[in-house]
């Protein structure tokens, strides 16, 4: 039942423009538990009604782009003329390659094993290992269009291209690796899922300052999509009711979810035509005091070192530790009279004679009105 509400939304909205994507339906099921034949049967029934299905997989990455790629195009036009070297598998190699692949692990492992073996069988059994990896290898060559394919539909979102590859490349990789041929799907199929796993995780890790959950992304990429839908449908830009009605959030969440997809911005970053100054030299720190109340602190502080330095050692042990001028904590009388081994009456005595000293007129007009204004501890 959990997908019966997606495909109906994708239809609806294949039914509006006359088409849906291939892309488009395979998100809907997970290779590891649905065939290839779910997503056939699917693109089947949106014929049925009446819209085309276009393949936008592999195709894409055969196709010339139709803007620049940016500062590091040839660096991409070089890349996508050496993997265009291999040629695409057919189906019946693409099998042949998974079966080669999977004797390989199994002779790995029959050598790491604790068996006895003839020379003879294991020299087969080391070959068969090297015809695995021959596989393997083979099978990712002939399929690294499709990384560059799926990854062009994430772009725009921080990372180059080539960095989207790279993390679609080990998408690729692990869906090699766990392919199983037997299940009765096509590999393009298994191998997208894992591909766009694998952009969606790098995204997730390196394609902003403050790192957000996948499935957070997830969601910013459904908001993003539904924007867009609603954008063609509407004529106009979809309120937050609107979209947060088309994708049945609440509205709330998709206030948290737009927050988290603003950009960072560094206050580091160089502002004005000349790029001399940064933002952070234009920020107010709010936290900060303000340079009189700072003056004044510094001044204050040196009037009571003048003054303490007067007083006897224990006056002025006894005065620090009750207004917290030691460790920042105002300490008790009880506490002050067991340093000393004094009674807290004692104590009290010597605290209120050493105030008293003090605001004797002789000790400064700052510093009295100081005293004045602090209240004793409790």
């Amino acid at each position: 039942m959990s997908d019966v509400t997606p495909l109906s939304e994708l239809f609806e909205r294949g039914a509006s423009r006359g088409y849906v994507l291939l892309s488009e339906l395979q998100e809907l099921f997970d290779p590891l538990t649905h065939p290839d034949a779910w997503v056939e049967d699917t693109a089947q029934g949106a014929r049925d009604l009446g819209m085309q299905v276009l393949d936008d997989l592999v195709e894409d990455a055969d196709r010339p782009e139709a803007t620049p790629l940016s500062a590091s195009s040839d660096s991409v036009r070089q890349y996508l003329n050496e993997i265009g070297r291999t040629e695409l598998l057919t189906p019946e190699l693409e099998v042949d390659l998974a079966k080669r692949y999977q004797a390989g692990l199994a002779a790995h492992v029959l050598l790491g094993s604790s068996q006895r073996f003839t020379p003879r069988r294991k020299a087969q059994l080391r070959m068969a290992a090297r015809g695995g990896e021959r596989a393997k290898d083979h099978m990712i060559r002939a399929n690294l269009r499709l990384v560059v394919s799926v990854a062009r539909k994430f772009r725009g979102r921080g990372v180059d291209l080539l960095s989207l590859i790279q993390e679609g490349n080990l998408g690729l990789i692990r869906g090699v690796e766990k392919f199983d041929h037997t299940k009765g799907y096509k590999f393009s199929t298994y191998a997208t899922w894992w591909i766009r796993q694998a952009l969606q995780r790098g995204l997730a890790n390196t394609g902003r300052t403050v790192r957000l959950p996948v499935h957070v992304h997830e969601l910013m990429g459904k908001v993003r999509y539904a924007e867009f839908a609603l954008l063609q449908q509407l004529g106009r830009e979809p309120s937050e009711h609107e979209i947060a009605a088309e994708l049945g959030l609440p509205l709330e969440r998709l206030r948290e979810v737009k927050l988290a997809s603003q950009d960072v911005a560094s206050l580091d970053k160089p502002i004005g035509e000349d790029g001399d100054a940064t933002m952070g030299e234009l920020v107010a720190d709010e936290d900060a005091i303000d340079p009189e109340s700072s003056a004044t602190a510094v001044l204050a502080k040196r009037e009571v070192e003048r003054a303490l330095s007067a007083l006897t050692d224990r006056e002025r042990t006894v005065l620090m530790l009750r207004y917290g001028l030691v460790d920042g904590e105002e300490h008790t009388l009880e506490d002050i009279g067991a340093q000393f081994g004094l009674t807290r009456e004692r104590i009290r005595q010597i605290e209120k004679k050493t105030l008293t000293k003090l605001r004797h007129p002789s000790r400064g007009f700052q510093l009295r009105g100081l005293l004045d204004s602090v209240d004793a501890p409790g």
